[in-house]
């Protein structure tokens, strides 16, 4: 801000961070942008060593938060990111949990006044010039080096400090931003935000689609179509969001992270951005599924048989043709550790394990087919139809148990994975589970899905609360 001018600086920044093998090696890339013409002001970028994709987000946003009290340390400060994660702790609006996101989201709320400062989710598509630089920082560390910026990036010291003498009204000289379209974006970015100090964090209006590549529609959403789906639903949502959370979230008002422990109040408005898209597959056949057979988390845990080893090749192809998939999570058991690998080899991906993923424990029901089951159990099987919260004999989960596990394990991923498309390989009951909740069905749906071996589902979850489901068994790979 000039002295002259009297009018108060407005900034961009734009960070992201990334790990290889959350933990893995990671780093971190930040830019800072004129708000006007998409400028490039500066560009920060480091590898950070091993460290988790949250880690290194939170690290990125710290480093671009810095750039700009380096610069200009009165402007105010639009915070684009695609960690949903991150953006909802660092506005208020989820609580800080994990003992290393603690300290990191403390410094950067020390960095600028908290007033100075607001944040917005955008997706990955819109981020794709932090993601370079931490990209670049990471190829960097593998050489066993640190990032370091190119002549052009270099020289944007030298226009950063023109920006910062230069009113407001001036346009800046120097090198461009990350792209062409650059000016439109950070414009876009600002377009209908509030210009008062006091505007809430996390108000700006969403500006983007969202969503990803398309393959026909099924992962991700058809954005247009869910947009205005969500956009009708967008007057009536907004009012019930500033004073409480909606739908399977946990999010709550909580408290910034800041000095002070100043609480940031309110909603914004409903989350329009791209959601967590899980894509769901059942595991390849064993032994025991063309027969029919209880194989839950109790038994013998088996593996794929050799149809089942056909059927995940089979899927690992569908998916590598369509190219959406990001991340893959498995259940521990080996039949889905069998199907995951089968995918990530195809991908080039790894696979965390999530046990919350893991079949029902069917107890003694274990390796029966159901005509044996009534033969022997017949009063508790009959208990167990009726009823969700009746568990198989000798000390089964009940369906509800199962739901209170998926739910929770729901939960953790779609914070962990906001705006990314997600492959699950997991067994029919998680799956059915998820379906149920999305769709919100009473339980005894779960007994009217078929689910076949090696067949595919996907469900999206909105920030928002709602979700939708996109297909349910697609067996067309395996045709």
């Amino acid at each position: 801000m000039t002295a002259a001018s009297g009018a108060v600086r407005e900034v961009v920044v734009e960070a992201d961070g990334g790990s290889r093998g959350n933990p893995g090696p990671a780093g971190y890339g930040a830019v800072v942008l004129d708000p006007v013409t998409g400028e490039t002001l500066a560009e920060r970028a480091e590898y950070i060593g091993v460290a988790t994709n949250n880690v290194a987000e939170y690290k990125g946003l710290v480093a671009g938060l810095k750039a700009v009290r380096e610069l200009f340390p009165d402007a105010r400060v639009h915070v684009r990111m695609d960690s949903k994660l991150v953006v909802e702790q660092m506005s208020g609006r989820w609580k800080i949990k994990h003992p290393d996101m603690k300290p990191l989201a403390a410094e950067a709320a020390r960095v600028l006044p908290a007033s100075q400062v607001r944040y917005e989710w955008i997706p990955r598509e819109q981020n794709k010039h932090a993601d370079r630089l931490a990209n670049e920082a990471m190829d960097a560390g593998k050489r066993g080096k640190q990032w370091e910026p190119s002549a052009s990036t270099a020289a944007l010291d030298t226009s950063a400090a023109r920006y910062a003498s230069a009113a407001p009204s001036e346009a800046p000289a120097g090198p461009p931003g990350d792209a062409t379209a650059g000016a439109a974006r950070a414009r876009a970015a600002l377009a209908g935000a509030g210009s008062g100090a006091g505007a809430s964090a996390g108000s700006g209006t969403r500006t983007g689609s969202g969503g990803g590549p398309s393959d026909g529609g099924l992962f991700p959403a058809d954005e247009t179509v869910a947009a205005q789906a969500r956009a009708s639903l967008a007057a009536a949502a907004t009012a019930e969001q500033e004073s409480a959370a909606s739908g399977d979230f946990e999010a709550e008002a909580g408290t910034h992270p800041s000095a002070t422990g100043t609480a940031v109040p309110g909603w914004g408005a409903a989350d329009m951005g791209a959601p967590a898209t899980f894509v769901l597959l059942r595991h390849g056949e064993t032994a025991l599924t063309p027969e029919k057979r209880f194989s839950g988390s109790g038994g013998t845990d088996p593996v794929l048989s050799a149809a089942g080893l056909r059927q995940a090749d089979a899927v690992a192809a569908a998916l590598a043709a369509r190219g959406t998939i990001q991340e893959i999570v498995s259940s521990p058991l080996k039949r889905c550790r069998q199907t995951a690998e089968a995918v990530a080899a195809r991908l080039g991906l790894d696979v965390r394990i999530e046990d919350g993923l893991r079949e029902t424990d069917f107890g003694a029901w274990e390796g029966l087919t159901f005509a044996e089951v009534r033969e022997r159990y017949a009063e508790d099987l009959d208990a167990w139809l009726a009823s969700p919260k009746a568990a198989p004999t000798g000390g089964g989960e009940s369906f509800a148990t199962v739901a209170r596990r998926v739910s929770a394990t729901r939960d953790r991923l779609t914070a962990a994975y906001a705006g990314r498309t997600v492959l699950l390989v997991t067994h029919v009951t998680p799956i059915k589970t998820l379906v149920r909740l999305a769709l919100g069905a009473p339980p005894e749906s779960l007994f009217r899905m078929e689910l076949s071996a090696a067949s595919l589902s996907a469900v999206a979850y909105y920030a928002d609360g709602n979700a939708s489901v996109r297909l349910l068994n697609d067996t067309s790979h395996l045709r």
